[in-house]
């Protein structure tokens, strides 16, 4: 995960981290955290860049152009 959002030309010079806060093998389910550094109030940054859908796209994305 670090080095797809670090690498986002969209999210990379906001990233600062990311920590897996909890893993289960029974279901393959992975929880993490991402810290970001956001600019003060930009009009209409957190509600778009910000978005979590925005954000999870970013990561299918990468999966995307892998295959």
């Amino acid at each position: 995960l670090t080095e797809v959002y670090s690498s986002s030309p969209a999210l990379g010079r906001y990233f600062r981290s990311a920590q897996v806060v909890s893993f289960s093998n029974e279901s393959s389910t992975v929880i993490y955290q991402l810290v970001f550094s956001v600019p003060p109030s930009i009009e209409g940054f957190m509600e778009n860049t910000m978005n979590p859908d925005f954000i999870r796209n970013i990561l299918r994305q990468n999966i995307y152009d892998e295959d």
